[in-house]
């Protein structure tokens, strides 16, 4: 591939990442979330925070991609090249918000998707629009980047004298939260929300992701959630969202569809719940819509 080529790539899809972040920022409403009606179950932050996270983290989208289209070693070379960098990122959101977090999970998923996704285009020399089969040979990389990063991150942890909440989460519940997420190859996206988009490619666009979210909300598990309520929070959020998802299913109309999640927001804001998670999969999930030609 010539450099040209690949710099046009990594353009593309760095631009298509911040576009993804941006959408989900700017979805409406969404439950416990930040959108631009409303700061969710969030004190610290609100929209403009986002878009200044977003603005941050923009030519790191790019820089991901690079480090995939020229990677020439192992995948577990280039997760060791991608986490370093990522954290090059993490320090510049965090300055650019002081020192508010707003996108350290989703920074983490482009990081991967971005990187694996550079590397299957150099190797298979496939172009934009995607097939289902090159994105599940991008998930399918990932996986290999990350075959140890469970274990590896989550050894030794009683020697600790402090402990991120996902390690509390992992050492208290066993729940891997995003690096488990990826070790499997994010089935998350693979399974569950690409099938999803693709079946609903032709209908209204922000429903459609409103939905999606709450077949996330419904079904992983989000560690933002649990280090926020803990376990029978979660499971509550869960069955809400499922109730939700049935009621839509009766073929209520637009504004009754936006008033129950309204309602959703007011009662995860009550509950100080945020379903931070979900969130960065919907994000994840439109990146590869747009590389699928789906939106």
């Amino acid at each position: 591939m010539k450099q040209q080529s690949k710099d046009l790539s990594a353009q593309l899809l760095g631009e298509a990442a911040l576009e993804a972040l941006i959408f989900e920022a700017s979805l409406y409403p969404k439950p416990g979330l930040v959108d631009p009606q409303s700061n969710g179950a969030h004190t610290d932050m609100n929209y403009q925070t986002f878009l200044q996270s977003c603005d941050a983290l923009a030519p790191f989208l790019i820089d991901y991609t690079e480090l995939g289209l020229n990677h020439t070693g192992t995948a577990i070379q280039l997760f060791k090249k991608v986490r370093k960098h990522g954290q090059l990122a993490e320090n510049a959101m965090l300055d650019q918000t002081n020192g508010i977090n707003t996108h350290k999970g989703a920074n983490f998923s482009f990081a991967l998707l971005l990187s694996a996704t550079g590397k299957v285009i150099q190797e298979e020399q496939v172009s934009i629009p995607f097939s289902d089969k090159e994105t599940t040979q991008i998930f399918e990389y990932v996986k290999a980047m990350t075959a140890n990063l469970v274990q590896t991150d989550f050894t030794n942890l009683n020697n600790k004298e402090t402990l991120s909440y996902g390690e509390k989460l992992f050492l208290n519940h066993g729940i891997t939260g995003i690096r488990g997420e990826a070790a499997a190859g994010y089935p998350a996206l693979h399974q569950l929300a690409l099938p999803f988009l693709r079946t609903n490619r032709k209908k209204n666009q922000q429903t459609t992701f409103l939905l999606l979210l709450l077949k996330l909300m419904a079904t992983i598990e989000d560690a933002n959630l649990i280090n926020r309520g803990g376990i029978k929070a979660w499971q509550k959020v869960k069955k809400r969202a499922n109730e939700l998802l049935d009621n839509c299913s009766k073929a209520i109309s637009p504004q009754q569809f936006e008033q129950a999640l309204t309602n959703f927001d007011q009662a995860l804001i009550q509950d100080h719940l945020s379903p931070g998670g979900s969130a960065d999969l919907l994000a994840l999930s439109f990146f590869f819509a747009k590389l699928e030609g789906l939106i």
